[in-house]
């Protein structure tokens, strides 16, 4: 567990079969449109990172198909990558440090999130969307795992029970909101002991149902869900027992404001959002009120193109750290101050 120095500006080593299977799906293009904004600007003028790093292998620092990424209030990363390791890294790409989850022949977690104070001391705490066990497993950020503060563990449709579990977020008052997809696509809510508080959802397209509701961001009482099989955001107010929808962000498509299986989603100091795209490989800025501001990436294996990406988090100086998945790395880019 010793770490090692990150790989920079090495692309990932996909096969040929690979490559071949995902030009054809990106044959069609994508027509990159933007507002220049601080650097972002269309991939199709060479729109670069300010620094990549990660490739593809099972050792320290190494990636197979990352599948979650979350920050901590030092900036640092986790990274929880399809062999279940959870790898700890500096904004620079410097490995900090690892574990491994306590459980992966079923399948590996699809997110992840940090909270800066819980538990008895204040301290903080890294939440796993531990998917296929149906639970949300709390770790210290040194890799501790806390037994007593698990939530779920048990398949079912019933309060308390998951099918498969998406992410797992807290608010400022330690309440949790656990998402799951399979046939209860649902969002429960928890009290700060782990008591089951309410629930709503259901797997629908109409609004305020979900079809894999794949990744959660709770800021200011508003929960955001990203409805990646429904191809939109929706938001909550969660500040009451029963959330109310506020509104709702997008329909399928290509083109700026639309989205094609949306997979995470982040918020900047200025209350400007991002949303990541697993489907367009790309990442879209948006105001406030869901306005379009600029996208960034485009298919494909160079710096600054994007390869099916599952993640992206803003750090405390506003700089974006995406995760690129199936090229088995991390971009950073910049946002405007």
């Amino acid at each position: 567990m010793n770490p090692s120095p990150p790989r920079r500006l090495e692309l990932a080593k996909t096969s040929k079969p690979d490559r071949r299977r995902f030009l054809r799906t990106a044959a069609a293009g994508l027509a990159m449109s933007s507002l220049p904004v601080g650097g972002c600007v269309p991939l199709g003028t060479g729109s670069q990172p300010q620094l990549v790093w990660g490739r593809r292998g099972m050792s320290e620092g190494r990636f197979l198909k990352p599948r979650a990424i979350t920050i901590d209030h030092q900036d640092n990363l986790y990274i929880v990558d399809t062999t279940g390791r959870i790898q700890v890294f500096d904004p620079d790409g410097q490995l900090l440090r690892w574990w491994s989850t306590p459980e992966t022949a079923n399948g590996r977690p699809t997110g992840m999130a940090t909270s800066a104070s819980i538990g008895p001391n204040g301290e903080p705490r890294l939440f796993v969307a531990d998917t296929h066990y149906y639970r949300m497993l709390a770790y210290r950020t040194d890799g501790t795992l806390i037994p007593e503060e698990q939530i779920g563990g048990v398949a079912g449709h019933s309060p308390g029970e998951f099918a498969f579990v998406t992410d797992a977020v807290c608010d400022d008052d330690g309440f949790f909101y656990i998402g799951e997809y399979g046939d209860s696509d649902r969002i429960q809510k928890f009290s700060p002991d782990g008591d089951f508080i309410t629930q709503w959802g259901g797997t629908g397209h109409d609004v305020g149902k979900f079809v894999r509701p794949q990744s959660l961001v709770v800021n200011k009482k508003v929960l955001s869900i990203v409805d990646a099989g429904n191809h939109r955001i929706q938001r909550f107010d969660v500040s009451e027992e029963t959330p109310r929808l506020i509104d709702v962000w997008g329909k399928e498509g290509k083109q700026k404001g639309q989205f094609y299986y949306p997979y995470d989603i982040a918020i900047a100091s200025d209350d400007s959002v991002l949303v990541c795209e697993y489907g367009n490989q790309r990442l879209q800025r948006f105001d406030p009120t869901g306005k379009w501001i600029a996208s960034w990436g485009g298919p494909g294996f160079d710096p600054g193109q994007l390869y099916q990406p599952w993640g992206v988090v803003i750090d405390s100086t506003d700089r974006v750290h995406i995760l690129d998945s199936n090229n088995h790395r991390v971009q950073r880019i910049a946002l405007p101050s």
